[in-house]
């Protein structure tokens, strides 16, 4: 979702384009409007600079191989942690996806963080936990199938390697797997249907009957990106009907609860089935969503923050592990960008929930390029921007003299906090562009912030 991306409305099961749907925008643009630009003193920068300077601590290089030594103040920052949000600042930059690669990799070595947790379907999650834990299926063609349409920017070669280096881990440490999941909801594959189900005919057949006809006609028998469109494009009263009988399945499921008798094998299977119908009623509700009407367009956005979080955090509490998330930047901070059309984030949510066990890093660039759409999205595109305007946090942020650096906003000097504890133009850039800058203040935001000089885009899975 921008507003291009962070509006997601239905069927977008991640950050989307509200440029999708046209008449939505048109609704929402009196609300969008850019806001003035709150002015740095210019005799303030230099003081700024410095003590960022002296507060930063360098990150020597954002690719996954070799040392990660540098990592070490990111690990003290992060701390206790249960669920560590890690930002992006475009979806379709290499260094924000192979930096959060390495960061993974030194929470998996040195802090014992197991989990990576995608802002991606939940189905498509479990595809890929399959291949990373057991060694079962392509995760290149698990990816190709279903990082479709709204998800078509996680089908990129810097996650695929992620992938594979998960992989490489578990076939060392058979005993003590690392885990991937989707905490989204814009698709639903087929298999999360056919585990259900295969549930309910081995513990409760005489129920099976019952169970298929809730689920009639919503099995995707179409690839992912058709499947999204053609569901948005049905009548909102049958979209709406379609979720009346996914949250009957879950409701019908959750009576079906083992007694406290029963071993920890039927419990565990039961709770795995109750999510994996939930997972189905997440998307068919996202669906049911009146995005003509303005106070529902915010509605689905504070309810899609809201459960992606419930997600991460069920997964956190049901396998135990500690989870480095990653997301937009405007889905891991504590404070929406845009707060008419998104009240309230996921890293809110999170932080509602754990307290000081959520930590949230954001990322913000000097400059650079990235894949991302045309306006209209009518084709992938790779796009730039050069050297940060006066007035914006970047301008400043990119003066320090580190090619990359961490910065912890919570022990940063004084003089720092107070400056960026104020809201300026930031670049948060979804799947569509050109996008406008937000008004951002990134000490109320994140925890942590990593900055890098200069960004380059991904390469798509699918690009010649």
């Amino acid at each position: 979702m921008a507003r291009s991306r962070r509006l997601l409305l239905p069927p977008l099961g991640h950050l989307l384009c509200v440029r999708k749907f046209p008449h939505v925008l048109a609704l929402i643009a009196a609300t969008t409007a850019a806001g003035p630009a709150t002015a740095v003193p210019r005799d303030g920068d230099e003081r700024i600079v410095a003590a960022v300077q002296r507060a930063a601590r360098p990150l020597h290089t954002t690719e996954p191989q070799g040392s990660l030594a540098d990592l070490g103040p990111v690990g003290a920052m992060v701390g206790r942690a249960r669920i560590v949000g890690l930002g992006e600042a475009t979806h379709g930059s290499h260094e924000f996806a192979t930096m959060k690669h390495r960061v993974f990799r030194y929470l998996v070595e040195k802090r014992g963080f197991r989990t990576f947790a995608l802002e991606a379907p939940w189905s498509t999650g479990r595809r890929l936990d399959t291949y990373v834990v057991h060694g079962q299926g392509d995760p290149r063609r698990i990816m190709s199938e279903d990082l479709q349409y709204a998800y078509a920017l996680w089908n990129n070669a810097e996650y695929l390697a992620l992938v594979e280096w998960m992989r490489a881990y578990n076939l060392r440490h058979p005993g003590d797997p690392v885990r991937i999941m989707g905490d989204d909801f814009g698709y639903t594959g087929p298999e999360v249907y056919d585990r259900v189900i295969g549930y309910v005919a081995e513990a409760h057949p005489e129920l099976l009957g019952r169970i298929a006809e809730l689920y009639r006609g919503l099995p995707p028998a179409l690839p992912s990106g058709a499947y999204q469109k053609a569901y948005f494009a049905r009548p909102l009263t049958e979209r709406q009907e379609m979720a009346g009988r996914t949250g009957r399945a879950v409701a019908l499921l959750a009576r079906l609860a083992p007694p406290a008798t029963a071993g920890p094998r039927a419990r565990e299977e039961h709770a795995w089935a109750l999510r994996d119908a939930t997972a189905i009623d997440q998307t068919a509700r996202q669906y049911a969503f009146d995005p003509a009407d303005p106070e529902q367009v915010a509605a689905i956005m504070r309810w899609r923050d809201s459960t992606m979080a419930d997600n991460v955090v069920w997964w956190q509490e049901r396998t135990g592990t500690r989870v480095l998330l990653s997301a937009h930047n405007g889905h891991v901070a504590y404070e929406s960008e845009d707060p008419p059309n998104q009240p309230r984030t996921q890293g809110a949510f999170l932080r509602d929930r754990l307290g000081t066990g959520y930590t949230a890093i954001g990322f913000t660039f000097g400059q650079g390029s990235f894949k991302a759409t045309d306006p209209a999205e009518t084709m992938m595109l790779t796009q730039s921007v050069g050297p940060a305007e006066p007035g914006g946090n970047e301008y400043v942020l990119d003066r320090v003299c580190r090619l990359r650096y961490v910065l912890d906003l919570r022990t940063a000097p004084a003089v720092v906090r107070n400056w960026l504890t104020t809201a300026r133009p930031t670049r948060s850039i979804g799947t569509a562009y050109p996008e406008r800058e937000y008004e951002i203040a990134l000490a109320r935001s994140y925890d942590i912030l990593i900055h890098l000089r200069r960004v380059r885009a991904v390469r798509l899975l699918d690009e010649p």
